[in-house]
C-alpha cells in the first residue's frame, strides 16, 4: 500500500475512531445521569406522596369489600392525584403467608384491582423489592413496554409494612435518541472532512516525497547535472531536499574529483613507463657494463617515482579514519621535519625548528600531525631553500606554523591550492595540499595560509590550528 493511501486511511480512522468515541462516550456519560436523574425523580415523587397523603394505619385497616368507603375513596384520589407525574402508582403490602404482595389501593381503581389482589408483576422485582422493604427505597432498571421504556420506584410508607410503587416513563430516551443521531450524522461527516483533509495533506506530503524519490533514482543513475526541486521550502521536506541537493553536489564533486583523478594517473603513470621503457630499450642493446649499470639506476628512480605517485593517489583516496588523543606534538613535528632534513641533506636546503620547552598537548591523531607537518615541510623545501617549522598555544589552541622562503603561492593558483589535482611543478600529482586540508578537517582542526609575494624571498606560511588539551602527558618529551 502507497504511502498516500495509508496516510489517508489513517488519518480518516482516526478522525472516525474519535469521533464515534467521543460522540457515544458523551451519550453514555449523558444516558447515566438522565437516568440517576430519573432515580432521583421517583423517589421523591413517590416518598413525598408517601409521606404526607397516606396513614398506614388507616391502609392498614381497609380489607376486600371496603371499596365503596369514604376512606378508600380519599385514598384513591390522592392516590390518582400523582398521575400527573407518573404513569400509575400502588400501595400494597405483603402477604403474612408468603412472599406474594397484595393491593390495598392502586389508580386503576377497584375494578381492575380490587382490594387483596395479589400484583404477580412484583415477581420480576423481588431483589429491588427487598432492598425497598430494607432500606426504604429502591429503582429497577429500564424495560421496555410497546417501544417505551419504563421504571418502577418503590417507597416504604413511613416505615410500615405497606409500601407504594410508582411507574414513570423515561422521557429522555427521546433526546438520547437525538443525541445518538447527532453522532452519527457527526462522525459521517467528520469522515467526510477527515477525507477530504487526509487527501490533500497526503498529496503536499507524498509529492514532495515522489519528487524526491525520482531525483535520487537520477542520482543513482548518475544524472547529477539536474537540482533538487524543493529547497526553497520551510518544513521538514525543504530540509530533506537541501540535504539532497548536497549529497548531489557532493556525489558530483567527487565523481568530478575522480574523473581527474584517473586521467592524472594515467598521465603521471604513462611518463615513468615510457621512461622505462626507453632505459630498457637502450640496456639491453648495449655491452657497455658501466652505461647498463647507470640505465638500471635510472630505470630503479623512475619505478621509486611511480611508487611515490601511487602513494600519493592512495593517501588521497584512503578514508580518514583518525585516532584522535590528547599528546604533546613537538614529537610528531620533530619527525617530520628530520625527514625532511635528510632529504635535503647535502643541498643548500635548511630545515630549522623552533619548539617551546614546555609540551604543546593538543587533541589530534600524532601520525595524522606528523602527515601534515611533513607534505607542507616537503612543499616548502621543493619552493625554496629554507624551512621554518614552529609550534606554540595560542588562545584554546596550538599554532604550528611551516614558512618558507620560495617565491610564494602564484596569484593564480591562490583561489585553488587546496584543489586536488592543482599544481605549479613540474613533477607531482598536485594532492599534497589537499592532503593537508583533508587531514587538518579530519581533526577537528583548521588550516591558514599567507600566500607571500611573487620574489623570491618573500615565501609562503601554513599555519594550522589544532585543538589544544589540558592534560599533560606522564613523561615530558625532550625539549
Amino acid at each position: 500500500m502507497s504511502l498516500q493511501r495509508r496516510f489517508f486511511l489513517y488519518f480518516v480512522a482516526f478522525s472516525v475512531v474519535l469521533t464515534v468515541a467521543g460522540g457515544f462516550g458523551a451519550w453514555w456519560v449523558t444516558y447515566r445521569a438522565l437516568d440517576l436523574e430519573l432515580d432521583e425523580k421517583l423517589r421523591w415523587v413517590a416518598g413525598a406522596a408517601a409521606e404526607v397523603g397516606f396513614d398506614p394505619g388507616g391502609l392498614a385497616l381497609l380489607s376486600p369489600g371496603d371499596e365503596d368507603t369514604r376512606g378508600y375513596q380519599v385514598y384513591l384520589e390522592r392516590l390518582r392525584s400523582l398521575q400527573r407525574y407518573v404513569s400509575a402508582a400502588w400501595l400494597f403490602q405483603r402477604d403474612p403467608l408468603g412472599d406474594n404482595h397484595q393491593v390495598i389501593v392502586a389508580t386503576a381503581g377497584p375494578d381492575s384491582l380490587p382490594i387483596g389482589r395479589q400484583l404477580r408483576f412484583l415477581g420480576a422485582y423481588a431483589d429491588e423489592l427487598t432492598r425497598a422493604w430494607v432500606t426504604g427505597e429502591s429503582t429497577t432498571p429500564l424495560f421496555e413496554v410497546d417501544g417505551r421504556l419504563f421504571k418502577y420506584g418503590f417507597v416504604r410508607v413511613r416505615n410500615s409494612d405497606v409500601m407504594m410503587a410508582v411507574l414513570i416513563p423515561a422521557g429522555y430516551t427521546e433526546a438520547l435518541d437525538r443525541l445518538r443521531r447527532s453522532v452519527v450524522f457527526g462522525s459521517v461527516l467528520a469522515a467526510l472532512l477527515a477525507a477530504l483533509l487526509a487527501g490533500l495533506l497526503a498529496r503536499n506530503v507524498t509529492r514532495p516525497l515522489d519528487r524526491l524519490s525520482r531525483a535520487a533514482l537520477r542520482i543513482q543513475r548518475g544524472r547529477t547535472d539536474e537540482p533538487v526541486v524543493g529547497t526553497t521550502r520551510d518544513d521538514e521536506l525543504g530540509q530533506l531536499s537541501r540535504a539532497m541537493d548536497r549529497m548531489r553536489l557532493g556525489i558530483e564533486n567527487r565523481d568530478r574529483q575522480l574523473r581527474l583523478m584517473l586521467a592524472q594517473v594515467a598521465h603521471e603513470i604513462r611518463n615513468p613507463l615510457g621512461g622505462m621503457e626507453l632505459l630498457a630499450s637502450v640496456a639491453s642493446q648495449t655491452d657497455d657494463r658501466a652505461e647498463q649499470h647507470r640505465l638500471l639506476k635510472r630505470i630503479r628512480e623512475e619505478v621509486k617515482a611511480l611508487n611515490d605517485i601511487i602513494d600519493e593517489f592512495l593517501s588521497f583516496a584512503r578514508p580518514m579514519e583518525p585516532k584522535i588523543l590528547s599528546h604533546d606534538v613537538r614529537g610528531p613535528i620533530r619527525a617530520a621535519a628530520e625527514i625532511v632534513a635528510a632529504e635535503v641533506s647535502g643541498t643548500d636546503g635548511e630545515v630549522v625548528v623552533a619548539l617551546p620547552d614546555h609540551p604543546l598537548m593538543a587533541w589530534a591523531d600524532p601520525e595524522h600531525v606528523k602527515q601534515v607537518v611533513l607534505n607542507l615541510a616537503r612543499n616548502g623545501a621543493q619552493a625554496g631553500t629554507h624551512v621554518w617549522i614552529t609550534g606554540q598555544p595560542q588562545e584554546d589552541d596550538v599554532l604550528v606554523s611551516v614558512r618558507d622562503d620560495g617565491p610564494g603561492v602564484d596569484p593564480e593558483l591562490r583561489e585553488r591550492i587546496f584543489d586536488p589535482f592543482v599544481t605549479d611543478k613540474e613533477q607531482g600529482a598536485g594532492l599534497g595540499l589537499a592532503i593537508v586540508l583533508r587531514l587538518v578537517e579530519a581533526n577537528g582542526g583548521r588550516l591558514d595560509v599567507d600566500h607571500g609575494g611573487s620574489t623570491l624571498g618573500k615565501g609562503a606560511e601554513f599555519r594550522v590550528y589544532f585543538e589544544g588539551s589540558e592534560t599533560m602527558p606522564l613523561a615530558e618529551s625532550p625539549a
